[in-house]
């Protein structure tokens, strides 16, 4: 069974919005600031590395790979003084869960999709490859929800972080720092510089830094503009990504693939239409063809 790794790319903008109204939707950042965090970024970390428990920040650092260390740091291990992992991972769910619902996901009227989306994610989902994915794993790891919606976000977040760490082992293999990443993403035009330099906490000077290494590469020019070898290496990059989440899908038949896009394809509109999840995110992602529910395999 050949499949395009486009499917991997396709399939990528449908689950992620669903799983990323953690981190965006007002019920989800209201919860986390009910608990004690302080600030975004420490809701953020807690509630992404709770799965791996309580580990030092380092680890954060490194399986989340493209924030400053620094940044991480002022987070974590704080965090835990304030809620415990147990908590906060249940405290993710229930809100991601509620802003799902008032999209009107799980209603009478897409309860079917819900139903579908859910059993076929979460089939995708523990049947994908745990090698060298701690996220993925970690997350995989905990209990499953029984309730179909939650089992979706909970299906989604699974893949997402599958993706998310694969595209890591990647750019690991090319030698392309964490830091460097989201310079060369930017020199993509994937994302404006302005926007991944404040979201991902850059001052001028480490920009800079990691433009010349990028630079003495071959891959950017002085000024940061992306060279003819470094639109081929962030090709590749993306490439190699699609072809590592493509199994994902693996267990899978082509039927239920097609159901699958089919079920899931609508309840992501419904997501994006909310709003909640902005257009421009480091994610890139893309909803050109969110219209097209199908996975076109045969």
């Amino acid at each position: 069974m050949t499949r395009p790794p486009l499917l991997a790319r396709r399939f990528y903008d449908r689950f992620e919005p669903v799983h990323a109204v953690t981190y965006f939707a007002p019920e989800s950042r209201t919860a986390l600031d009910e608990m004690g965090f302080r600030g975004f970024w420490m809701g953020y970390f807690a509630a992404r590395s709770a799965p791996l428990g309580v580990v030092p920040p380092e680890v954060v650092t490194a399986v989340f790979y493209n924030f400053a260390p620094s940044r991480v740091a002022k987070a974590l291990p704080a965090a835990w003084e304030v809620a415990s992992p147990a908590d906060v991972l249940r405290t993710r769910r229930e809100s991601a869960v509620a802003a799902l619902r008032r999209y009107g996901i799980g209603a009478a009227d897409t309860a079917e999709q819900v139903n579908t989306a859910a059993e076929l994610a979460a089939k995708a989902a523990v049947t994908a490859p745990l090698d060298g994915r701690p996220l993925f794993a970690a997350n995989r790891a905990l209990d499953w929800p029984d309730e179909p919606l939650a089992r979706l976000w909970h299906a989604t977040t699974l893949l997402r972080e599958h993706r998310g760490d694969a595209h890591v082992a990647v750019l690991a293999a090319e030698g392309i720092s964490g830091r460097e990443s989201n310079v060369l993403h930017a020199a993509a035009d994937k994302v404006p510089a302005d926007f991944i330099k404040r979201s991902r906490d850059y001052d001028d000077e480490e920009w800079a830094q990691a433009v010349d290494r990028l630079a003495g590469r071959g891959l950017v020019t002085g000024d940061g503009t992306l060279t003819a070898a470094g639109a081929a290496l962030k090709q590749h990059i993306e490439d190699r990504t699609d072809q590592l989440a493509l199994t994902a899908l693996a267990g899978l038949d082509d039927d239920e693939v097609e159901t699958l896009f089919r079920s899931l394809t609508p309840l992501t509109r419904r997501v994006v239409a909310a709003g909640d999840v902005p257009a421009l995110t480091p994610m890139a992602l893309s909803r050109d063809d969110l219209h097209d529910d199908s996975a076109h395999l045969g």
